[in-house]
């Protein structure tokens, strides 16, 4: 995990590993789907995402 934030991606999932101050610390992420057929945001993810040490909760 970097130290330093990308102000391109900006997240609010505060239990990720590489989340700081509402942004990301990866260079890059990638996006999956949920299901086969996509049609809204919520259908989708941040297949980057790793779980960590900052709680469970959702900052939003």
């Amino acid at each position: 995990m970097q130290n330093q934030t990308n102000p391109s991606i900006k997240c609010t999932v505060n239990s990720c590993t590489y989340h700081k101050d509402a942004h990301c610390t990866l260079n890059q992420i990638q996006v999956g789907c949920c299901q086969n057929h996509v049609g809204a945001p919520g259908e989708t993810e941040c297949a980057s995402f790793q779980l960590g040490d900052h709680g469970t909760q959702c900052g939003r």
